[in-house]
């Protein structure tokens, strides 16, 4: 079944347009609800007569409450489906922005950041599975970027809008804006979004089936090198952003209006990479597209590390150069790696989405506090923790980039059809199948595991959604979302309807 056969099922082609946007949008709460109100910080102070450690507080609870949950939002939208996690989380979270609008004391407001944090995780980390559901192989990575593109915007443009509404009313008209943009996010929800995930293919909730789902992603070695190549290739970069105050004003020497000297170059070269990503869809393979953007972030490391034995080691552009290039090689990896992840496990892809996020959040919340502070006293020492990251992202990042057991055309060695003997042999009725050896640059090394249940699942690398292949009991072969281009002998096709069945 192809990308746009799959996206006419499930969404209004008017509306086709505005998806990528509505993704991106839900994308960028997170930015917003922690970058928005920064420039708010002295007048909170001011009213609440609190420390400047405790208005740190305003941005901690959000980010433990929001990596707390995000284990959680992946695997609810697993059971639920995608949209109703969507929609009731960004519900809480304009609900919270009301608190947070109108709280009396200082603790009130971080209860509402708490709540914030808490539900901000299901428009975050759930749109970015949407994606993958509804589309595969180069519309997929387009959309990826597309989306990428956009929320690379997010960092840069929040504190600009947070300082312009300080301009027309006071610190509290920046949580009124966040209960706004709450508001939106659920009508373009709701007009826009389609459900991608159908009923059948949901898993049941319940706590056992949950912690089932994430230890299945845990046990998957696949999905570890892919996250830590994901967490690491982004965690060289955010040592600069964590330790943003101590590079630019104290290393530096700048003032504290001239962060947009590190941000601007930085996010810009993000998005550049953003933008290439997409662009090569389809001319590059996904796994080659990761291995040219972590050797970038390995070059850029080294770069950095360079100058910053030099004398240029402070000056501009030169000391920026570095950590510019580690935005550049991510913005054109992390969207293959987002893709890549989610298609490990086709039927939980909440819950692998899940748990990638999670990771990438706690490894970096832990850097930022427990490495930033004592790495930072030079720009060497931050440039040498960078290449250390950015080695061990690129390592992992490399190791994606070599499927076993394929062929130089890209195409698996082990052919389709041999899911059709295995199937015969299951439920006893002889299959031969007529395979097509196809050649796109979407088809990838299948693989044929019998699950629990006594299903056959076929998963072909970066054509999802995979065929399942099931014995009724009539006795008659189902099929599924078939996505494998084989046929059978006669009229009668295996995998591309999926509602065609083989007596």
């Amino acid at each position: 079944m192809s990308a746009g056969e799959r996206v006419d099922e499930v969404a209004v082609p008017r509306f086709i347009a505005l998806i990528p946007l509505v993704l991106a949008m839900l994308s960028m709460i997170g930015p917003f609800s922690i970058d928005t109100p920064f420039p708010a910080f002295p007048h909170i102070r001011d009213e609440f007569g609190v420390t400047t450690s405790e208005l740190q507080l305003i941005v901690t609870a959000y980010m433990l409450a929001f990596a707390a949950m995000s284990i959680f939002h992946g695997p609810l939208s697993d059971s639920l489906g995608r949209r109703p996690v969507i929609l009731w989380s960004v519900g809480a979270y304009a609900a919270a922005s009301i608190a947070c609008t109108f709280a009396p004391t200082f603790e009130l407001l971080l209860v509402g950041r708490i709540v914030q944090g808490l539900s901000a995780g299901g428009a975050t980390i759930v749109s970015r599975t949407v994606i993958r559901d509804m589309f595969e192989g180069e519309q997929a990575q387009r959309l990826m970027s597309r989306v990428a593109l956009i929320f690379g915007l997010a960092p840069a443009i929040a504190p600009i809008v947070g300082g312009g509404l300080l301009q027309v009313g006071p610190w509290r008209l920046v949580f009124a804006f966040q209960v706004l943009l709450g508001v939106v996010l659920i009508i373009a929800t709701l007009v826009v979004l389609p459900e991608t995930h159908p009923v059948e293919a949901r898993v049941p909730l319940r706590v056992g089936e949950v912690v089932r789902g994430l230890v299945e992603v845990g046990r998957q070695p696949a999905f570890h090198r892919l996250a830590w190549a994901g967490a690491l290739g982004f965690g060289a970069q955010f040592l600069y952003i964590g330790g943003a105050a101590i590079f630019v004003v104290d290393l530096l020497g700048l003032g504290e209006l001239d962060f947009w000297m590190l941000f601007v170059p930085m996010i810009g070269s993000m998005m550049v990479g953003s933008l290439i990503s997409g662009r090569t869809a389809g001319l590059i393979t996904q796994r080659k597209l990761v291995s040219i953007g972590y050797t970038i972030t390995l070059l850029g490391a080294l770069v950095g590390v360079g100058i910053s034995a030099s004398p240029l080691a402070t000056d501009l552009p030169w000391a920026i150069i570095g950590p510019s290039l580690l935005g550049l090689g991510n913005g054109m990896a992390y969207p293959s790696i987002q893709l890549m992840t989610l298609d490990l496990l086709p039927t939980r892809r909440g819950a692998v989405m899940s748990c990638a996020s999670f990771l990438a959040l706690v490894f970096n919340a832990v850097a930022a506090v427990a490495l930033t502070p004592y790495v930072a006293t030079s720009t060497l020492g931050l440039a040498l923790a960078a290449l250390v990251i950015s080695a061990l992202g690129s390592l992992c990042g490399h190791g994606t980039a070599r499927p076993p057991e394929t062929s130089d055309s890209g195409v698996a060695e082990r052919p389709v059809h041999r899911a059709a003997d295995e199937l015969a042999e299951l439920v006893g009725t002889p299959v031969v199948a007529v395979v097509e050896q196809r050649t796109d640059r979407g088809f990838a090394r299948g693989h044929e595991e019998l699950d629990q249940d006594g299903e056959l699942s076929a998963q072909f690398g970066r054509v999802p959604p995979p065929d399942h292949r099931r014995a009724d009991p009539g006795g008659r072969l189902g099929l599924d979302e078939g996505a494998c281009s084989a046929e059978a002998l006669g009229e009668r096709r295996i995998g591309f309807a999926g509602q065609q069945q083989v007596p």
